[in-house]
């Protein structure tokens, strides 16, 4: 069989009129080192390698990584401006003209400025997405604030990363994913991960958690299914779905009960201990097996083997973030690491699996609705003023903060918001509680969207606007670690279609803004702009350069001057970032789900991925061989709940809860809770899962609640069967 070491001698081999360019993936937040194979005749993209110098992957790439490189040139791709003609076609593909750019930018501007003479600056909106490099998700707080001078703006990391955001700063004062860098992981002595289907959704992770069983350590997993992940568990904590605040109170419980905490660390590094002792006093095993359904044995073990764990790293991801309360959630996985004080030390910590590939960098730098680069807060009145200096535009021209991404479609339907700018996003298919999403889209005066797709949200857009993919432009992200790494282009934009910060700049200068831009005029510009607006904030990138990402393989943030080589570890010397220095233990009182089951719905519908999909699905979907894997969603269902339904595996089913209903064929497996049901949701039309979701918003990082409400399952006669 040939080795790791075959492989590495036939990679990366440069052939007779090809060229490599050194890069990333575009999916997910490992950002997998690759390495694109040009072909330098025509200039196009024709294959991928993997990179072996990349420490995060070490030459590992999944089936999404695998093909990505197929997107770039892809029949699909939209090659020149479309202009809708026909607007009784809105919500369709169709009743577009290709237009020229000129044409397309003057109708954008003219619309953009007649709806605010009319309604008012902040009748316009901005929605983005994490899937961009820093310096697009940075302009477009800019672009946003600036340029449109709309309070609007928002981004699809509301459905991703905005809990464990929100609970990594009130537990530790600073949200960085990881407290650790990835290389550590596997060579600590214990790793729990809640609500991660790693296997799935992260594989090229999989090889370092192996490796920690392998070392005789220990892997505990809380996942309502047996994920691959779950399947190879040490204990596999099968609990309900949006239960996991129980689960996590009654850990911390037991670790206290049986002496596994570091009371010096508590005592110099934290505060708010007495207040969860005396809170977690009552989640003793039996109650939490009572709320999640999980064996009290398994509970009592996890503890154990967590607790006497020398090393230990706690890993979450979006299953106990998109919740109603997975900011509780996330800070309650993390008291796990400050009663114990495994944290703030090589081995030990705290880490979120990042969903989007930028998930980390686009939540940093100011497309949040009350956020500003490097994180400055957009109700912090010194915060505003530094920022508004450093663009050079008066303090009272500061928009105010906005709202966040599913409020603002209440706000479409209001018609408080009358226009979209949307770009890098589906909501049409990620959104929770469909119906509503759409509707607030087709309501718009008008639409913009920026895409390299025909997505099934673009179908509502008066105007689309062709973009470049990742493998068509430079820039930077930050991975799932907190290192900052280069994309680097690799062919020449496709056809008539543009970057999202030409486009950006270029409306800002029609719109009369174009002072604050003009300077602007490619990523490294736009980089340098980051840099020195971040200087001095929680998230300080003044350091980083791109020469140094080159040197360094990656720069970890913060990174505060020339010399500062960034920070792989966080909190070595103890110091949380929150005034006083020390990380908040927080008492979290448990909660059920916003919605629980009952007699007319008796089931809980949980989402997640499958391996061969991104997101909405609207890249995957296009190419063959993921497609030809996963071609279309499937309901799982348990063996009992099956036989109590009389239902078959394959058979077409009705799948209903209170906002809506869908129809899936039938996947019985034994690797689901009975009282539970799941289906991935990278569908859209009328097989996303999202019809039915909860719009539920936690009320702090204002998530809605994906991953728990009550469902039915409706069996449909035989004559749907046929023509389902």
């Amino acid at each position: 069989m040939p080795t790791d070491k075959f492989f590495k001698q036939i990679a990366n081999k440069v052939h007779p009129g090809e060229k490599l360019v050194s890069t990333h993936c575009s999916y997910c937040g490992m950002q997998c080192g690759m390495n694109l194979r040009v072909d330098t005749h025509s200039n196009t993209i024709i294959g991928v390698e993997p990179r072996y110098d990349f420490p995060v992957n070490l030459g590992k790439m999944c089936p999404k990584g695998v093909t990505a490189y197929q997107q770039v040139n892809h029949p699909d791709r939209i090659k020149r401006p479309l202009v809708r003609r026909d607007p009784s076609l809105k919500g369709t593909p169709d009743g577009f003209a290709e237009v020229s750019w000129e044409e397309a930018l003057t109708l954008v501007t003219n619309k953009f400025k007649e709806l605010q003479a009319r309604y008012g600056k902040d009748t316009l909106s901005v929605y983005s997405g994490v899937s961009m490099t820093n310096e697009k998700c940075y302009l477009t707080g800019k672009f946003a604030r600036v340029g449109l001078q709309t309070r609007y703006v928002d981004y699809n990391g509301r459905f991703c990363m905005s809990s464990a955001a929100a609970g990594l700063n009130r537990s530790l004062g600073i949200d960085r994913g990881s407290t650790v860098p990835w290389t550590d992981i596997h060579q600590t002595d214990c790793l729990f991960i809640a609500g991660s289907n790693a296997a799935e959704c992260h594989p090229t992770s999989m090889f370092r958690i192996w490796e920690v069983q392998k070392r005789g350590g220990y892997l505990i997993v809380a996942d309502p299914r047996e994920t691959p992940l779950a399947r190879r568990a040490d204990i596999h904590l099968d609990l309900r779905p949006g239960t996991d605040l129980a689960l996590a109170n009654g850990i911390v419980h037991l670790l206290i009960k049986n002496g596994h905490i570091d009371e010096e660390f508590i005592r110099n590094h934290t505060n708010g201990f007495e207040e969860t002792k005396e809170l977690v006093a009552s989640f003793t095993p039996e109650y939490v097996s009572e709320i999640t359904g999980i064996a009290v044995e398994k509970i009592v073990r996890a503890a154990e083997i967590y607790g006497k764990a020398p090393e230990a790293i706690v890993l979450f991801c979006r299953g106990i973030e998109q919740q109603s309360k997975g900011t509780d959630n996330v800070s309650g996985y993390t008291n796990m690491a400050l009663v114990t004080g495994k944290i703030g030390r090589p081995k030990s910590g705290v880490a979120t699996l990042t969903g989007q590939g930028n998930g980390q960098g686009g939540r940093e730098h100011g497309q949040k609705a009350d956020q500003l680069p490097g994180y400055r807060k957009m109700d912090n009145p010194e915060h505003v003023r530094e920022v508004a200096c450093l663009w050079g535009i008066p303090e009272e021209e500061m928009p105010q903060k906005g709202v966040s991404a599913y409020e603002m479609f209440q706000l479409m339907l209001d018609k408080t918001i009358r226009s979209m700018y949307l770009l890098c996003s589906n909501p049409a298919v990620s959104a929770p509680n469909q119906n509503h999403v759409r509707a607030a889209m087709k309501s718009l005066d008008f639409m913009v969207c920026a895409d390299f797709y025909m997505s099934e949200s673009a179908e509502y857009a008066d105007v689309i606007l062709p973009v470049t993919t990742w493998a068509e432009d430079d820039g930077t992200t930050t991975n799932l670690e907190g290192r900052v790494i280069r994309h680097r282009q690799a062919q020449e934009w496709y056809a008539e279609s543009k970057p999202d910060w030409w486009i950006q700049i270029e409306i800002a200068k029609r719109m009369g803004r174009g002072q604050y831009f003009e300077h602007l005029k490619n990523p490294r510009d736009i980089f340098d702009e980051l840099r020195r607006l971040s200087k001095g904030a929680t998230a300080d990138y003044s350091g980083i350069t791109y020469e140094k990402i080159d040197q360094q393989n990656g720069v970890f943030w913060p990174c505060t001057d020339d010399g500062d080589q960034g920070t792989p570890h966080l909190f070595l010397d103890k110091k949380f970032k929150h005034p006083d220095g020390k990380a908040k233990i927080c008492a979290l009182p448990y909660r059920p789900p916003a919605e629980e089951p009952d007699d007319e719905y008796p089931l809980r519908l949980t989402t997640g991925r499958v391996v061969y999909h991104y997101l909405s699905g609207n890249q995957t979907r296009r190419i063959p061989f993921l497609k030809a894997m996963y071609p279309d969603p499937l309901l799982e269902v348990h063996p009992e709940t099956a036989k109590k339904y009389g239902l078959e595996h394959g058979e077409l089913v009705l799948l209903q809860t209170r906002r809506g209903e869908a129809k899936y064929r039938v996947k019985v497996i034994a690797a689901i809770r009975p009282d539970t049901v799941f289906v991935a949701y990278h569908w859209g039309k009328d097989e996303s899962i999202n019809l039915l979701t909860n719009p539920a918003l936690d009320p702090y990082s204002r998530m809605p609640e994906f991953k728990a409400c009550a469902a039915k399952i409706v069996k449909l006669p035989k004559e749907e069967q046929l023509h389902g």
